[in-house]
């Protein structure tokens, strides 16, 4: 890339990439005089106004620009996506009974409760002697919720524990109950029952005499089916990849973001699904992403999906624009519009073909956008739950945590890729269209292990009181 990158035409700002005395790399520079109160352009796009005069090749950041954001926005629907050339490739991944197919072959210990975390992680320690044959691993997926929640806090917590469960990579899955609390087994087996799985097991601690030998027997069980498993040949329309960026920098909307939207757009013209969320970080980009719903319709859940998170702040007591992050703005990024701006180039040019309710699954092909915030893990889990099997995750600052899916690191930046080149996948500064899709495809195959696949967390979203 050259040291100083310009957009888009319409732009009175530049990207200085390489720095200088005066600029940190990643930062942005006037092209031109900004009078106080003008517009700042970048991406073609308004992301803030001119707090004071700004000089031609003066430093253009949050000492000198402010957010423009207006919480009450009206906003219309004009079609403008692009319409895909269909595509076809395969991977090899795990077929499934129900149809579709994993990139894992791995087993799932899931407490109902926080209660009983230190249960289910003496059984992931035993049962490590139980990975054999094709299996990928055997993992407990601990939290610290479960009880004491209320209301939509305590439904959503068993939503999201069944899609957990009902993601492909999972060939199966026990969970583990106390026997008194809020989320009980009996209310994650009302959620599962319309699936009718057989490769789901389940037992309360407080009903059997020896938890640990009960569940390791279980554990057995599912081992000597698992390690006779076989990868075949899968059409790419069964794969789901999650859509997520996080410790972002000035880089993010120029390298990353804008490749991982042409891996997006490739996937989706296969035939297979591509999810986004983070929705406050659409605020600001949210019309453009409005102008790719496939129809009215998409139009107006997606408007309410923007609608309801606004008012979720405004009834809060906080401003919209609560954003960016710290990091973000050493990063080079001035104001949450330029931030979503970058963020919304991960969803590619397709159309989107649905909106999807906080941890709710994927149910049409294609581009889908999914209620849910920011916050990397409470995102990342809400995206595999959705049934992504891989998260592709674009970072300038760089972060070491994965949800239960694989979670490919991507970096913006030379410098981060190069400096936790154990973290990072893969360098996103190349613009390397073709070397991306082939690592994804290597990953889904197995053949590559993402470097943060040995960590496996989970987050909920929760809003509401705790008792």
């Amino acid at each position: 890339m050259k040291d100083n990158v310009i957009i888009n035409e319409k732009d009175n700002v530049g990207i200085s990439l390489a720095g200088n005395d005066t600029i940190p790399a990643g930062h942005k520079y006037a092209l031109r005089d900004i009078p106080q109160g003008d517009y700042v352009l970048k991406y073609g796009e308004i992301i803030g106004r001119a707090t004071r005069d700004i000089k031609q090749g003066e430093w253009v950041h949050t000492h000198n620009v402010k957010s423009h954001l207006d919480e009450n926005v009206a906003y219309t629907y004009s079609y403008s996506a692009q319409e895909l050339e269909k595509t076809s490739g395969t991977f090899m991944g795990y077929k499934r009974a129900q149809g579709n197919a994993g990139i894992r072959n791995e087993i799932y210990i899931i407490p109902t409760v926080g209660c009983v975390n230190d249960v289910c992680l003496r059984l992931q320690k035993a049962a490590q002697s139980l990975v054999e044959g094709s299996i990928d691993g055997i993992f407990a997926l601990t939290h610290q919720f479960g009880c004491s929640q209320l209301g939509q806090d305590n439904e959503n917590i068993k939503k999201l524990l069944a899609a957990v469960a009902l993601n492909p990579n999972a060939s199966f899955v026990l969970f583990v109950g106390l026997g008194c609390e809020n989320n009980s087994l009996d209310g994650v087996k009302e959620y599962l029952a319309p699936f009718k799985r057989d490769n789901i097991a389940y037992f309360n601690c407080q009903e059997v005499e020896d938890e640990f030998a009960y569940g390791m027997e279980i554990l057995k069980g599912f081992a000597e089916k698992a390690k006779t498993l076989k990868r075949e040949e899968v059409s790419l329309s069964e794969l789901c990849i999650g859509l997520k960026c996080g410790g972002s920098d000035g880089y993010s909307g120029l390298t990353a973001n804008p490749l991982v939207g042409r891996i997006s757009d490739k996937i989706v013209s296969a035939g297979g699904s591509a999810v986004l969320t983070e929705v406050p970080e659409m605020f600001g980009a949210e019309q453009i992403l409005m102008n790719q719903c496939e129809n009215e319709r998409i139009f107006e859940k997606y408007k309410k999906m923007i609608e309801n998170f606004k008012a979720y702040y405004t009834t809060q007591g906080f401003p919209v624009y609560e954003n960016p992050s710290p990091g973000n703005k050493k990063g080079g990024i001035t104001t949450l519009e330029e931030k979503s701006l970058g963020c919304i180039k991960k969803a590619g040019t397709s159309k989107i073909v649905d909106v999807l309710d906080y941890g709710e699954r994927v149910q049409k092909k294609g581009l889908s956008a999914l209620n849910a915030p920011g916050n990397d893990l409470i995102a990342a889990t809400a995206l595999a739950a959705a049934g992504c099997q891989i998260v592709l995750f674009t970072t300038g600052r760089g972060t070491p945590f994965s949800t239960f899916t694989p979670t490919m690191k991507i970096g913006t930046n030379n410098k981060i890729s190069a400096f936790k080149s154990n973290w990072i996948d893969f360098n996103a500064y190349s613009m390397d269209e073709d070397g991306l899709f082939d690592l994804l495809i290597k990953a889904a195959n197995g053949e590559y292990i993402c470097k943060s696949e040995d960590v496996r967390e989970i987050a909920f979203y929760k809003t509401g009181v705790t008792l």
